[in-house]
């Protein structure tokens, strides 16, 4: 598999790697929380992400109807 070194240059590679790395740490960093949710907390979060994919699948399909000529 080709490297982001060999793909955009030493240069530009080395500044892409770098910045995926830092990325990488922070998530590392962070892939655990930290406190302790409710069982509302959590329940209020699965509803807002519920909400979130309605609202992506909504725009879709808007995109999608425009698209294709409809109202």
């Amino acid at each position: 598999m080709a490297t982001v070194v060999n793909i955009f240059g030493e240069r530009i590679g080395s500044i892409i790697a770098e910045l995926t790395g830092k990325v990488r740490s922070i998530n590392q960093r962070y892939a655990h929380p930290k406190i302790q949710l409710s069982g509302g907390a959590k329940l209020a979060l699965l509803f807002l992400e519920l909400y979130l994919i309605f609202l992506v699948g909504l725009l879709a399909y808007k995109f999608w109807t425009i698209i294709h000529g409809g109202a």
